[in-house]
Formats: C-alpha cells, structure tokens, sequence
C-alpha cells in the first residue's frame, strides 16, 4: 500500500498568522490545540511571525499566568533535548476575556496584534466552544468586526440537531464565505482515517473487492477505557450518540464506503462523502443500542436519575449498487475492556469452501495498521485451512506524521479544505440521526471495562446486487 501524503503541502507565502482561540482554557485546548500547534511550532511548520490570543469568560489572571497553563499542557509533547522550547512557544501566547455580551476587549488585543503583523496578517478565529454557546460567540464576533477578513473554524459537533445546524450555518454565512469556514472533525485530519481511503481505493486487488458481492458486514469501533473524565457537564448535555456518531464515526463510515473520488481536487473529496451521506438510510432507533455505565450516576454532576447514555452502536444500511444489503455498525462508548479504535470488514465466505469468513481489519489511532485474514492450506498437514496475518505497523514514514489536530491546523493554513466538513454535509448528518434524537432507546446498564452492552448480530443476507451487475 502507497500511504497518503504526510501532510498537506505548505503555503510558499510566510505571511504572518494570528490565531484567536475561543475557549482556551477548556479540556479541548489544554489536551489536543496547543499540542497540535506546539507540534508544528517545534518542527518549523508556522510562520515565523505566529500568535495565539486565548479566551475565555474568565479569565486564568495574568498573561504569564495563562501560559504557564499552556507550558503545562504541552510540555509532555516536548523533544526531552530542548526543555526550554515550551517556555518558547508559550511566548507567543497571550489572554484576552471575552463573552456573547462583551468582546471589545478582545476586538482591541486584536486589532492591536494585526496592526502590529501588518497588512499580510491572516486571522484563524477558532471556536472550540460548545454548541450551545456557538450562536452567541459568532454574533459578538460578527458585531466587534473580528469576522472581517478571517477564517472562522467551528469544532465539533456543528449544532445539537438538524434546526440548530441549519441556523448556525446561516449565521455563518452572514459573517463571512462558505470559503472561509472551516467545520473541524479530526477524524477527517487522522492519518489512518486518510490511509483507510488510500488502502481500498489505490490498490486494485482490494478496490476490485470492496462491494456487496465480497463483504457482509463493516465495523467501525472506537471504544475507550476512560470514562467521562470530569467532563460530566458536557456528558449530560450531548450524550456520546450526539457527541460522537453524527461526526466521528460517520467521518469514518464515508473513508470507507464512499466512491472514490474522482479527482485529487479538495472539492471532489468533500462531493463523495456528501453523495454517501445522502444515499444512507436515517438511523433506526429499533437498530440502535444505548448504554451506561454502571457507577455513571456517582460520578460529580451527574444527576442521580441521568438517563444520559455513555454507549451507542448504531446500524447503518446505504441504499446504492456497491452496499446494498451490507450491514455497518458504528460502535463507541466510555470505560469499555478495550481503546482499540479499528474498522473490521467481515468478506463473504467463498462458495463451496468451509464456510468461514475471512477478515480486514484496519486501525484508526494514531498510526494506521492493516491485518488481512488469510485462508491458507497447511503444508503436510490434513486438508483444512488456518489463518494468516498480514501486519503493517507502524505504516511507512510515520516518524514524520503529524497528529491529527496539527494535520487541522495545517490544513487550514495551507488552504487545502479537503479534511473540513461543509454546511450540506453537516446538515445531512443530523437528517440521518434524527429519528434517534426524537426517539432514544433506553440506555441499558452495563459494568465498566466490559465490552458494553450486547449488540444483536443479525443474520448476513446475501449479497443484493443488481442484476445488470452480475456477473454468475
């Protein structure tokens, strides 16, 4: 397998950037943004004129109390040969307190930081605020003039249902061009998730197999050991469905299911997920598990009663010739036996064999790796079959990777959109889970560190290809 490029290629301007990070010292800040940025800093991969203006409603005290929180949060990330490199970069940091209700202090820090940059200076405002607070944070934006001439980057999920995305879209598109947002989903930035594409579409001997006629059944799982972490204000608002399945999972469902794009165009990329999403099927609330975790209720904020649901495994059918008739399930949750993030393809038995089924399993963390089951006859033993393991691992060059949340930033920097999610796409996600919103299933108890709760293993039907594509 030929891996995807490292990274998207570099802007030839040094133009210099300021970077406007709201909610800067929120959970997503501390442990994914500024590692993300201090990883590109380190390597050379910013301008050398670069700047973050942090904010908050409230505010950490000083500047130089603010980045003694940043140093703290990336010095795990730092090379151990230069331990003064995050005190280096935290100079670049800076603190300014802003609300819905007042952001001209910020306005002023700023104007002040651009007028200093000069005429070149591009401004990224990146919203890693929850949805709730999206809408008031974008219309301060719109009224302190920050919007002008910016790029607007919103985590995450966009909105909390299909009204509320279409009416952030809206607002969006008031304050600036569609050109100029960036909707964020890492999953979309992670170098397996861009390795999966790459592996089924560039390689004849898999992409002449990737359809109904060789695989019954996809599973997409991305189950974590920890539990709600402290962040159980954001649990009992979003649950792990909202939070997880309409954003990351679904990410990952399109690198595996969607046709191949038909170009290397940015805007060709983004037209073959959007083109899937629409030929998927809603979810069924009948084909849907909820769980929690057994002790969920004690944890600080909680409620004692929450019926909030730390688990989800949702079925997925797409109405086209290539999966007809294949079953997708995209699986998650908190304090499971396993943080195994992996995409398994069961392919159909071969007829007139043993009836096993062989499989392909390929992970989704931070480095890609590939496992093919393989049918093979033992030499000198009795006719039978036993496995093979194909094995990649790490994948080639992955020494020079960047993580997922630096592959965001780069991209956002050197204009190549590919790894961002569009209005339509995000819409037509929030279509797709709205039954589930309106109608959840109960959320069934379930011990922590145990595989969660059990998953219905429907019978695999045979492969429904239309007749003109037969080929028996």
């Amino acid at each position: 397998m030929t891996p995807p490029p490292a990274a998207a290629a570099p802007r030839t301007d040094d133009a210099p950037v300021l970077l406007v990070l709201f909610g800067a010292t929120g959970d997503l800040a501390r442990r994914m943004l500024f590692p993300a940025l201090f990883e590109l800093w380190e390597r050379g991969l910013l301008p050398d004129r670069f700047a973050v203006i942090g904010s908050g409603r409230h505010s950490p005290g000083t500047d130089e109390d603010f980045r003694r929180q940043v140093v703290e949060a990336v010095a795990d990330s730092a090379d151990g040969a230069d331990r003064g490199a995050p005190e280096r970069f935290a100079e670049q940091v800076g603190f300014s307190t802003a609300s819905a209700e007042d952001g001209s202090g910020l306005a002023a820090a700023v104007r002040e930081r651009r007028t200093r940059f000069g005429a070149g200076c591009r401004v990224l405002l990146y919203l890693s605020v929850p949805p709730g607070r999206a809408e008031g944070m974008l219309r301060m934006i719109g009224r302190e003039g920050l919007a002008e001439g910016a790029t607007v980057m919103v985590e995450k999920p966009v909105g909390e249902d299909v009204d509320t995305a279409r009416a952030l879209n809206a607002l969006l598109a008031s304050l600036v061009p569609e050109e100029r947002i960036l909707r964020v989903d890492h999953f979309l930035a992670k170098e397996s998730v861009r390795a999966l594409l790459a592996l089924r579409t560039a390689n004849p001997w898999l992409a002449a197999s990737w359809d109904a006629r060789h695989i019954a059944s996809v599973l997409i799982d991305v189950p974590e050991r920890i539990g709600i972490e402290g962040r159980a204000s954001f649990m009992e608002h979003t649950g792990t469905f909202r939070d997880m399945v309409p954003t990351h999972l679904c990410q990952a469902l399109a690198a595996a299911a969607m046709e191949p794009p038909r170009s290397d165009d940015p805007g060709a990329e983004r037209a073959a997920r959007l083109r899937l999403f629409e030929q998927t099927r809603p979810f069924d609330p009948a084909r849907t598990v909820f769980g929690q975790y057994e002790g969920y209720r004690d944890e600080d904020g909680v409620a004692a009663d929450s019926a909030t649901e730390t688990f989800a495994a949702v079925e997925v059918r797409i109405d086209n010739p290539r999966w007809r008739g294949v079953r997708f399930l995209l699986r998650t949750g908190k304090a499971l036996d396993s943080a195994d993030h992996r995409l398994t393809v069961r392919f159909r038995p071969v007829p007139g064999g043993d009836g096993t089924a062989p499989e392909l399993a390929v992970g989704l963390g931070a480095a890609a790796d590939v496992r093919l089951g393989v049918r093979l006859n033992r030499p000198g033993a009795r006719p039978g079959t036993v496995d093979g393991v194909l094995g990649l691992e790490p994948l080639p060059g992955s020494g020079d990777s960047l993580g997922a949340y630096a592959q965001v930033f780069r991209h956002a920097l050197s204009g190549d959109h590919r790894v961002f999610t569009t209005a339509a796409e995000v819409e037509r996600l929030w279509e797709l889970a709205a039954r589930v919103l309106a109608d959840p299933p109960p959320a069934t108890p379930y011990p922590q560190g145990s595989a969660g709760p059990e998953v219905p293993e429907p019978e695999v039907p045979e492969a429904e290809v239309p007749e003109a594509d037969r080929t028996d």
